[in-house]
């Protein structure tokens, strides 16, 4: 599938560079994700996702370089910027105490969704997430499965346009590493624009209209999965994957 030449871009990455204590964490992106496309962040550990993704969400202030999101500048309109998106990192947490419903309730009002929205969005997501059967149970009682779809319906409630996602699918088993896939997917039909990071390349072969390879803070190939095959002349994306890092050491 070749990718759109007139894409409607709702994220805009322009030479972005992250440096920590003299070390180049990001160096000098350029990334662009059209509207109702998902694009996927491939890169080993420490090769600078998670770093871009926390730019692109407004928690990290980038060194340099410019990021626009739904047409909103992050260096001066950050705020407008965290309204419009929904974030879930690999390492975020919710209240053990609080049960799925008063977790949603609670995102729900920093959001400030009003009562009425509030109440119809925690129940559209907890059906349509499949979540009925544990909606009253506390988060620490839950399972990763459980606690993750929690997650990602935190992140969705206030139903952004764009949702940046940082290892969705870690330590879940299959099927519910298969429901959230499913969901987004179904979130890309209805017009959502998708960055996620992963290592898991059947994942990034299956949802991906863009792949985008990082390797030490740097984009060294992106482009379709059969555009990415047909250049390094593999047959699957981990090969070309493989590859292209190897081409780079």
């Amino acid at each position: 599938m070749e990718l759109p030449q007139n894409s409607e871009f709702e994220i805009e990455v322009k030479n972005l560079v992250k440096v920590y204590n003299n070390v180049i964490a990001v160096a000098g992106i350029d990334l662009n994700v059209g509207k109702g496309s998902i694009t996927g962040l491939l890169g080993p550990n420490g090769a600078g996702k998670t770093s871009t993704l926390r730019m692109l969400a407004g928690i990290l202030r980038p060194t340099s370089g410019s990021i626009k999101i739904c047409g909103f500048d992050i260096a001066t309109e950050v705020m407008e910027i965290k309204k419009s998106i929904g974030f879930l990192s690999g390492d975020t947490q919710l209240y053990d105490r609080l049960t799925v419903i008063e977790t949603l309730t609670f995102f729900g009002k920093l959001h400030q969704l009003d009562h009425v929205t509030l109440n119809a969005r925690v129940d559209q997501i907890i059906s349509d997430m499949d979540m009925l059967s544990f909606a009253h149970r506390q988060i620490g009682t839950l399972s990763s499965g459980q606690a993750q779809k929690t997650n990602i319906a935190r992140a969705i409630l206030h139903d952004p346009d764009v949702l940046i996602l940082d290892e969705a699918t870690v330590s879940l088993d299959i099927i519910s590493s298969q429901f959230i896939i499913e969901s987004l997917r179904e979130l890309k039909s209805r017009g959502k624009s998708i960055l996620f990071s992963t290592h898991i390349m059947s994942e990034a072969e299956y949802l991906c209209d863009q792949i985008v390879f990082i390797h030490m803070g740097k984009i060294i190939d992106k482009g379709t999965t059969q555009m990415l095959m047909n250049k390094t002349q593999t047959d699957n994306l981990t090969s070309a994957f493989l590859k292209t890092i190897n081409g780079t050491l």
